[in-house]
């Protein structure tokens, strides 16, 4: 059943009276301004420094000379013209923008032998990887820009799952080379990936401790670290060994009209992964993905707390993401905090989950001060709006508990999402309307959502959640059960809620802690009490 557009359209229209029950702190109308690198004219042609197009030949060292002399002379551009050109690593540097042409394709080469094993940062952490194709640190002014295509190789260095493609592509892949899990089930590009996985907890003294699972160490594609003023416009970047964009510890920071194409099994396969970075605008572009599309991040338990650099001043607009685990995404390594964010007129098709916002115990931090508006989503496969607070663990259940909760103390490990504005959502098609779970000891809070249209199986869940209101949301839901499930949350305010399906009880209350839900009062009679809920926790609205 389609969602009636003529409905959809009356009821964000009707909603323009009604505003949260608390305003948000900051306005749409005083976003964050970036700043943008400017280039000198100058351009440095890469075939000048001995660099062939026959897809062949080896170019690193022509590509790199070319970047170093433009960068010594004060900068420029350094022009990677029409055709294929294989390379290894790449390093740039301050003041050069990298532009390749449209008939360009920049590709990496397979030969793992190429990237050598560099510190860096991954999932959070400082770890041992393979050097990333494309690398700056600690630069200014730099800018990879031009409608051409640059190809990490990926399917050389990433494991396949065989659940993840046809039997067709499966048969392809393993006849291809490579090596096979014991079960079967999975594929290794090596047999040194395959022995690298299965010592996956290894710690190194070293970064030649790392050499005899280098193959397992998957780099990514373009890693960004502690730069200032950064472009990339235009270009698309594609099969990535493991994520793809990743700017860490970046300042001032423009992403405009690039593309990531991850084939949809691509483990790790994140499209753009801003972590601890400040002053950012992603826009314009396009991200199909085999993970996370656009996520923020802020580095990992005790050690992203320890550096304690937040992700803030963020506008990402008109973006569109195709499949992937999250269309927009924070966490779930967010130790450092995330703030004053602020999203809109992004289209998500197809993805996992909608908007994702997502940490566990021991994480730390805090995300707050998050605007959305204006996100259409189709065909999302879980949640079209997440937060949970138990990501990769297992929340334990009333059922299960008959009811008793325990409560742990709060500490530096525990996290914090709140002040969170959500407001016209369209979703045409997810498996459940919202998720909205807490900790016992950490209830989600402060989250406003107001006009939100959502057609799913199921509706939404409120475990452990304070101070959230609900206005003008209107749900079209095919649950033979309540349509709203709430666990142990206070102070909720549901206002101007519909069904567009009648259902066979609106409301359901549970858990002794629940107190304090406001419900409109056509509503009132139709709830139903279970775990030690009491009748007194719901009251009709005004």
């Amino acid at each position: 059943m389609k969602l009636n557009q003529t409905l959809l359209l009356a009821l964000l229209t009707s909603a323009s009276m009604i505003t949260h029950a608390q305003s948000a702190p900051y306005s749409w109308a005083n976003l964050p301004r970036i700043q943008v690198p400017v280039f000198k004219k100058d351009t440095f042609n890469i075939i000048r420094f001995g660099a062939k197009p026959d897809g062949i030949t080896l170019n690193t060292e022509a590509i790199n000379k070319a970047i170093s002399s433009c960068s010594k002379k004060g900068g420029g551009v350094v022009y990677i013209p029409q055709g294929i050109w294989l390379t290894g690593p790449i390093e740039l540097q301050s003041n050069v923008n990298l532009h390749v042409s449209r008939s360009a394709l920049l590709q990496f080469t397979g030969d793992k032998s190429q990237y050598k094993l560099v510190e860096t940062n991954f999932e959070g952490k400082k770890t041992v990887r393979n050097q990333p194709p494309i690398a700056g640190r600690d630069l200014e002014n730099i800018a990879i820009t031009g409608e051409g295509v640059i190809d990490g190789n990926g399917d050389g260095w990433r494991m396949v799952k065989k659940d993840k493609l046809t039997e067709n592509d499966w048969k392809k892949l393993v006849a291809s080379g490579g090596v096979l899990s014991a079960d079967g089930r999975s594929w290794y590009p090596s047999e040194g990936y395959r022995q690298g996985e299965q010592n996956r907890g290894f710690i190194g003294k070293t970064v030649a401790d790392y050499e005899p699972i280098k193959d397992v160490l998957r780099p990514n594609m373009v890693v960004l670290m502690n730069c200032r003023k950064v472009l990339l416009q235009g270009t698309t970047f594609q099969n990535s060994p493991c994520w793809c964009l990743h700017p860490i510890y970046c300042e001032n920071l423009t992403v405009d009209g690039i593309k990531v194409r991850n084939p949809s099994y691509a483990q790790n396969g994140d499209g753009l992964d801003l972590e601890s970075c400040s002053y950012v605008e992603v826009k314009n572009s396009t991200f199909d993905c085999g993970d996370d599309g656009i996520c923020v991040k802020s580095g990992k338990d005790e050690e992203g707390r320890k550096v304690g650099k937040a992700s803030q001043y963020m506008i990402i607009r008109n973006n569109v993401v195709y499949r992937g685990h999250g269309g927009f995404v924070i966490g779930s390594e967010m130790s450092g905090g995330a703030h004053d964010i602020f999203v809109s007129d992004c289209t998500f098709i197809g993805t996992d989950i909608g908007l994702r916002f997502k940490t566990q115990r021991g994480r730390g931090g805090v995300v707050e001060n998050i605007h959305i508006r204006n996100i259409n989503m189709r065909d999302i496969q879980h949640d079209a709006i997440s937060f949970d607070m138990y990501y990769f663990t297992k929340a334990p259940g009333l059922a299960q508990t008959n009811g008793k909760v325990e409560i742990p103390p709060v500490n530096q490990g525990t996290p914090q999402f709140r002040k969170f504005y959500i407001d016209n959502i369209v979703c045409e098609g997810a498996d459940r309307a919202m998720l909205i779970r807490g900790l016992p000891e950490m209830s989600i809070r402060d989250i406003h959502l107001r006009d939100v249209v959502i057609k799913s199986r199921r509706g939404p869940e409120l475990i452990e959640a304070q101070d959230v209101s609900l206005v003008n949301v209107a749900l079209l839901c095919d649950t033979a059960n309540a349509l709203i499930n709430v666990e142990n949350s206070r102070d909720l305010s549901f206002r101007k809620v519909t069904a567009l399906r009648t259902p066979k009880q609106f409301y359901s209350i549970n858990g002794d802690r629940s107190k304090g839900i406001q419900v409109d009062a056509e509503a009132e009679q139709s709830v139903i009490f279970n775990y030690g809920a009491e009748k007194g926790a719901v009251r009709p609205g005004k």
